[in-house]
């Protein structure tokens, strides 16, 4: 799951729904598992499948007018249970990137944490976005993760977004924090012998 970011140009898959919970994200039963490979498949399982296991036509994940890799989603994205498996489960998909009006902050850096970039935006500019896909799921958006900014290539209108300076080299990089320890060894090392003489 490890992807350097830089400027990321995709199509949108649309979810306008609010208060979406880690557990519509990926339910209880499939926490069980400590590996990530294979939470993308049960990824909004509930909603994807119905109760024989045959995929919910009209869900968005099963309609083929939309993909890319970038879920754009209604305000207060991935709250409730602390799971990082939600966020394994977003990965696992596919999806890089996560825009919304409002992530629960858990969530948000359990996604930074597994290299999905989840990006805040205005009411209004998601509101628009949203409009944009509807009337043409071909939509792109482009996010710009050195200029810390998002564009509806649609209408043109962009926006800054904010993001931890620390995890923006991560991800710029495609280092996880381990990644970034071993990286920086030796000035640890260096640190250390000047102040424990």
């Amino acid at each position: 799951m490890k992807q350097k970011f830089d400027i990321i140009t995709s199509t949108c898959v649309p979810l306008p729904l609010e208060n979406v919970d880690t557990d519509q994200i990926i339910p209880a039963r499939f926490l069980k598992a400590t590996d990530k490979e294979g939470f993308g498949e049960n990824l909004f399982r509930d909603w994807r499948y119905d109760k024989d296991g045959q995929p919910v036509k009209d869900f968005v994940l099963n309609d083929p007018t939309y993909g890319g890799c970038i879920l754009v989603a209604g305000k207060n994205f991935g709250s409730g249970s602390s799971r990082e498996h939600a966020a394994w489960a977003i990965a696992g998909y596919g999806f890089r990137v996560v825009i919304s009006s409002f992530f629960a902050d858990i969530h948000k850096n359990n996604e930074l944490n597994n290299f999905v970039l989840p990006v805040v935006v205005s009411e209004s500019f998601l509101a628009e976005l949203f409009e944009s896909i509807k009337n043409d799921p071909k939509t792109e958006v482009e996010v710009d993760l050195p200029q810390q900014t998002v564009t509806n290539k649609a209408t043109g209108r962009q926006e800054h977004f904010e993001i931890n300076g620390y995890k923006k080299h991560c991800l710029m990089n495609g280092l996880d924090d381990i990644d970034f320890l071993v990286e920086n060894q030796s000035k640890t090392e260096a640190w250390e012998r000047k102040n424990n003489q």
